[in-house]
């Protein structure tokens, strides 16, 4: 036999009862949870036009635009920074006598011989310089989240891209002083770069509402590959038709947008919805009711890092490998494409920037495509989440290389010849 017994409820006469009184038995309890579930008050979304969180993710998009320009703006310069004879020249040896197991540069079939470097660098050389960017960029990707935690994402973001900014300016200045300068000048740029996407993670987990935070977070950081693919063939065309010999003009114009951004980003990003003075009282009721209970509040001093977790956790190993073998042919191919084009295809500089960019093209769709593709299998439970996670790393490690064994075969080709 069913027990009854009477709720005390707010309702309304004709759906609830009398009074707000009605009768309540086990059987109802679903339909009742159903019916308070539906008609409980809930804050109005706000629109995402317009919004200052759209501006958020806007100005994190140019910001990436501006980060993978100042990365690899020196992939390209170098190209027509470095002398054709240069490892002669280098080692003060005459041609004749360089090591034939050593690759050396040759003249360019493609009629592109009013081009030649003023600096004569070594393959070794070329090397430190070139890779000189990841050494501060390795120190400051935990620092950068830990800063922007208890400063600002605002403030550690803006200033530390400005820090690479000014860095480029000072480059053509640096590297006739001496090549070791440009090497200092790259360490910089690696350090100012290496907190934005620690500090824009930080940034969205206070801006980003659930239901929108995938399509923000995306449409940000595909401003990367956007950089790759701008910055790329526009440095080729500098490189041939700029200004202080070509190359110099490429760091002068990157980093000249680098600052003008940074201005942007100071006048209309702000670290919280609460502090921005211009956010709708609509827009901020709705992200913070949808990010109640998820944000930790940084001024909490007991809590904690659990570094020995992390560091004995096998998910976290897992990760760790995956992301540095992806990242070890991303960034080759990324930082050394160029010369690979110049040396090998012999391509023109014009031609040079225009194909290197384009495996940045499929890789900004390929982004784009997995990140709504994933979402779609997640949410009609095709498969669980880490499956989807797995798997999705697994096939695009594999197509990587996939596409590094067909760049050589087209080397060994000579198609562009």
């Amino acid at each position: 036999m069913t027990r009854t017994r009477e709720k005390e409820r707010n309702g309304v006469n004709g759906i609830n009862g009398v009074n707000g009184k009605v009768p309540y038995t086990e059987e109802s309890t679903a339909a009742d949870a159903l019916y308070f579930r539906i008609s409980e008050p809930s804050v109005k979304t706000a629109p995402l036009c317009c919004s200052s969180r759209l501006m958020l993710s806007f100005m994190a998009f140019l910001g990436c635009v501006n980060l993978y320009a100042l990365r690899v703006n020196l992939s390209v310069a170098i190209v027509c920074m470095v002398a054709d004879t240069g490892d002669a020249h280098a080692n003060n040896t005459a041609a004749s006598d360089v090591d034939t197991d050593v690759c050396v540069s040759q003249p360019s079939s493609n009629g592109d011989d009013t081009m030649n470097g003023e600096f004569y660098w070594d393959k070794q050389t070329q090397g430190i310089i070139l890779g000189a960017f990841f050494w501060g960029y390795l120190w400051t990707q935990i620092a950068g989240g830990w800063l922007a935690d208890h400063y600002g994402g605002k403030y550690v973001l803006g200033f530390s891209m400005l820090a690479s900014a000014i860095a480029t300016l000072l480059m053509p200045l640096g590297t006739r002083l001496h090549w070791m300068v440009l090497v200092g000048l790259r360490v910089v740029v690696g350090l100012g770069s290496g907190v934005v996407f620690p500090t824009l993670a930080s940034m969205f987990s206070h801006w980003a509402p659930p239901l929108e935070r995938t399509k923000l977070i995306a449409f940000a950081y595909a401003g990367a590959q956007v950089g790759n693919v701008i910055t790329m063939p526009l440095s080729g065309l500098l490189c041939k038709y700029g200004f202080d010999h070509g190359w110099g003009s490429i760091f002068y114009l990157f980093g000249t947008l680098g600052v003008i951004w940074f201005i942007g980003w100071m006048w209309l990003v702000y670290d919280t919805p609460s502090l921005h003075p211009r956010i709708s009282e609509l827009e901020r009721n709705y992200i913070e009711s949808s990010l109640k209970g998820q944000i930790r509040k940084t001024t909490d001093k007991s809590k904690k890092i659990p570094w020995l977790t992390f560091l004995t956790s096998l998910p976290v190993w897992a990760i760790i490998v995956a992301h540095t073998c992806a990242d070890w042919g991303t960034y080759t191919l990324l930082t050394n494409i160029p010369t690979f084009m110049k040396e090998i295809l012999k391509l023109d500089i014009t031609k040079n920037g225009l194909f290197s960019a384009i495996p940045y093209v499929g890789y900004w769709l390929c982004t784009n495509i997995a990140g709504f593709s994933a979402d779609y299998i997640r949410k009609h439970n095709l498969l669980s989440t880490t499956a989807v996670r797995k798997s999705y790393q697994f096939f695009g490690t594999y197509f990587f290389y996939g596409k590094n064994n067909c760049n050589i075969i087209i080397g060994d080709s000579r198609l562009f010849n």
